[in-house]
């Protein structure tokens, strides 16, 4: 090995670990102690706040905080706040937002809330018992041992839904679930719904033991395997929409509406027959959805893996989005599996959190359901619309310039230069290189 492993390396102090990394994978050079240092927030209670959001911090890592303003979202105005790093995110939504907004602006409907988590287990016995059992007996004390849990939940309106035994005993030998789908209100309910599981499982392995219709060879064949909330949740799903008449599609490329019209939902079509495209598609969806889910707290990996899951549910990867164009009526929308919170987790202790569920109205979870399916939505219109117009680099490029330059090491001179020299022309790395060189050989 080409470095000694650690032990304890969690019980060192904080500097104690950076010190530890410094000195065994990067040759004791200081640098990196004041690249580490600098991100450190300076109020100390506030970085102690941050230091216990994870484990083994070392540093905080910054990301681009930015405003997507002029959402126009079921007759009110809405400014997004936007955690991301990848350049022509916001702007594109910000275009977005702002094309739609004398159109009618962006209509949601929350179709579905259900959430849905599994206790996994193996049981070797005949079916049709294990099916009456837990619909004569079972189900009924599931429900009653988590009473104490659901208290909260239930006094808020949500809980548990329903209680389903899934046989999957043809997937995999004696395999059986129990399904249990819940309504977590204002919170994602990750904790809520796995206490709830958990003591599924001791419940379930209780009275399979006390059962005197099975075999003792049957109690002894019971297998809790797991109990764990699926991040799949096809029923907790909003729609986002635009629409308008086609004659009102005016896009400033020089395109006609017609052809604009026509040339997207190509676009959007072949996105819902071809995988390799609809994934790209798809991401950038994600970058609209995403980039609002971090900066509200909540869990983005959690819905790009649903949205993902999503995306292939009939056998094939296809696009989120969809449109139409009949009747002279230009229609775009998106179908969002989501499940996001705005109570728990880091939503009242991250300060910036704070700060953007407030800039958004203090939404309840359903209303952020609806402003992160507008926005991935409006992160789709943005792309596509490039794409079938000025093609996708001229935009893209030109948010990417003041990277390139800032790596080249250019001066605020030398910036203002590109910005012009690039006004009316598609930004190209070769280009930015060639025209950095003649200017620096002069």
């Amino acid at each position: 090995m080409n470095h000694q492993p650690i032990e304890g390396f969690s019980k060192l102090t904080k500097q104690g670990k950076i010190d530890w990394l410094v000195n065994e994978y990067l040759d004791g050079d200081q640098e990196y102690q004041k690249i580490l240092k600098q991100y450190w927030n300076d109020n100390t209670e506030l970085q102690k706040l941050h230091d216990e959001f994870s484990e083994n911090t070392i540093s905080n890592f910054y990301m681009p905080y930015g405003i997507a303003p002029n959402f126009l979202i079921d007759g009110k105005l809405v400014a997004l706040p936007m955690a991301v790093e990848e350049s022509s995110v916001v702007a594109a939504a910000s275009k977005a937002a702002k094309f739609w907004i004398d159109k009618g602006g962006f209509k949601t409907t929350i179709i579905n809330t259900e959430k849905l988590g599994h206790t996994h287990f193996i049981f070797n016995g005949e079916s049709h018992k294990l099916l009456h059992f837990f619909n004569f007996k079972l189900k009924k004390k599931l429900l009653e041992a988590t009473e104490a849990i659901t208290a909260n939940m239930r006094n808020r309106g949500g809980g548990i839904l329903d209680i389903k035994l899934v046989d999957k005993t043809t997937d995999m030998a004696h395999y059986f679930q129990l399904k249990a789908s819940f309504d977590t209100v204002d919170s994602m309910g990750a904790n809520f719904i796995n206490s709830c599981l958990e003591q599924f499982g001791k419940t379930l392995k209780e009275e399979v033991a006390k059962e005197e219709d099975f075999t003792k060879e049957e109690k002894d064949s019971l297998q809790i395997v797991m109990n764990i909330l699926s991040n799949f949740t096809p029923d907790c799903v909003v729609r986002a929409e635009v629409s308008c008449k086609i004659d009102d599609l005016k896009d400033d490329s020089g395109i006609s509406n017609e052809e604009f019209a026509r040339k997207f939902k190509q676009a959007v079509t072949i996105a819902e027959i071809e995988p390799f495209r609809a994934t790209t598609h798809n991401k950038g969806i994600m970058n609209g959805v995403d980039a609002v889910v971090i900066a509200t707290g909540n869990d983005f990996r959690a819905t790009e893996a649903c949205a993902h899951a999503y995306a292939a549910k009939d056998g094939q990867y296809r696009s989120l989005t969809h449109c139409t164009t009949d009747n002279g009526i230009f229609r775009f929308w998106i179908d969002l599996p989501i499940s996001v919170g705005v109570v728990g987790g880091l939503t009242n202790l991250h300060p910036l959190v704070k700060f953007s569920l407030a800039l958004l109205g203090k939404p309840s979870a359903q209303e952020l359901m609806s402003i992160l399916a507008v926005s991935g939505l409006a992160q789709n219109f943005g792309a596509l619309r490039s794409l079938v117009t000025t093609g996708i680099q001229k935009g893209h490029m030109k948010m990417h310039l003041l990277n390139i330059l800032n790596q080249m090491g250019a001066t605020e001179e030398e910036k203002q230069h590109f910005v012009i020299y690039f006004k009316d022309k598609t930004v190209t790395h070769h280009e930015v290189i060639t025209e950095f060189n003649r200017m620096r050989a002069q």
